[in-house]
C-alpha cells in the first residue's frame, strides 16, 4: 500500500495544471472553487482554468485595504473572462475593528489582524466546499516549499490542490507575456509580492520578493497556507473496492476519488497518526 501511495503521489506530480483543474472539475463538480488573490500566478490560474472549463466559480478575500490599482485589476480580469469574482470580507468593517482591537491593528499585531480580515472568512467559505484551488508556489516562501499538487489542506479540512506548485517566477512571467495577460500595475513599480496598503511597500534591488509583505515584523505568511499540526486530520489514500466508479465524487461519506494508474482511489479524512502528509 505504501509503494501505490508513493507511486500515486509521483503521478500526479508529473500532472500538468490542466490535468489537475480538469480532474479537480470532474471529482469536486460545484463543491470546489478557485481562490485567487490576483498576483501574477493567479492571473495565470485563471487563464488555464478557464480554457479547461468556461464556467466556474472564484472568489478572493477583500480586506477593505487592497490597493485601487488591484481592484482595477479584478475588474479587468470579470470583464475580459466575462466572470463575476464573489468578493468575501470580514465579518468587522474597518470601523468596526477599529473600535474592538485599537487603531492600525495591523501595526501593532499583523497576525491578528490576518485573522480577522482574512483567515476567519476564507474558514467559512472552505466550510463550504469539499476542495479549494490555490495559486502557490513552492519557491515563494519556506512555508510552501513542501507544498504537493493535491494534498489534505488539515487546517480547513477539505482537499487543496495547487496545480501551479512547481512552477517558477520565470514560467508565470512566460505565461503572462505571451497570452499578453492583464496584471498588476505595481508589479511593474517595484512591488514583486502584494497584499493590503498598510502592509506592502515596494523592495529593494537584491531584496527577496517578499521583503515588502509585513516589514519589520517576523513574517512572512498571512496564515492562509501555514499547516496547523495538532488539528488532526490528515488524507487517508485507499483503492477504491470499484474500478467502475471513475474520477467522480462518490456517496460515501467524508470520501472523494481520483482516477490514476489505472485505479480509482479513495481520498478520505481520517485521525492524524503522524507528521505524515500521507498515510
Amino acid at each position: 500500500m505504501k509503494e501505490g501511495v508513493e507511486r500515486l503521489r509521483q503521478l500526479v506530480e508529473q500532472w500538468s495544471p490542466e490535468d489537475l483543474l480538469r480532474w479537480a472539475f470532474v471529482t469536486f463538480g460545484g463543491y470546489v472553487e478557485i481562490a485567487s488573490g490576483f498576483g501574477p500566478e493567479g492571473v495565470v490560474l485563471i487563464d488555464i482554468a478557464r480554457k479547461v472549463q468556461p464556467a466556474f466559480r472564484i472568489f478572493t478575500l477583500d480586506t477593505d485595504f487592497l490597493f485601487p490599482e488591484t481592484y482595477r485589476l479584478m475588474e479587468q480580469i470579470e470583464k475580459r473572462y466575462e466572470m463575476k469574482v464573489e468578493k468575501l470580507t470580514s465579518a468587522l468593517t474597518p470601523e468596526d475593528q477599529e473600535r474592538s482591537y485599537g487603531p492600525a491593528l495591523w501595526g501593532r499585531d499583523p497576525d491578528a489582524c490576518c485573522n480577522l480580515r482574512k483567515v476567519e472568512p476564507l474558514r467559512k467559505k472552505l466550510s463550504e466546499l469539499r476542495a479549494w484551488v490555490t495559486s502557490i508556489r513552492r519557491e515563494q516562501t519556506p512555508a510552501r516549499a513542501g507544498a504537493l499538487k493535491v494534498e489534505w489542506d488539515a487546517k480547513f479540512h477539505l482537499v487543496k490542490i495547487n496545480p501551479l506548485a512547481d512552477w517558477t517566477t520565470g514560467k508565470v512571467w512566460r505565461y503572462i507575456h505571451d497570452h499578453d495577460l492583464p496584471y498588476n500595475a505595481l508589479h511593474d513599480r517595484g512591488y514583486p509580492s502584494i497584499g493590503c496598503t498598510h502592509c506592502t511597500r515596494s523592495v529593494q534591488p537584491g531584496e527577496d520578493a517578499r521583503a515588502g509583505r509585513w516589514s519589520g515584523f517576523n513574517k512572512t505568511e498571512c496564515g492562509l497556507h501555514t499547516s496547523e499540526q495538532p488539528s488532526g486530520l490528515i488524507a487517508t489514500i485507499e483503492p477504491a473496492p470499484s474500478q467502475s466508479t471513475g474520477a467522480r465524487c462518490l456517496p460515501w461519506p467524508n470520501k472523494r476519488t481520483l482516477q490514476a494508474g489505472g485505479t480509482t482511489w479513495f481520498i478520505s479524512a481520517t485521525q492524524r497518526t503522524s507528521g505524515s502528509r500521507w498515510r
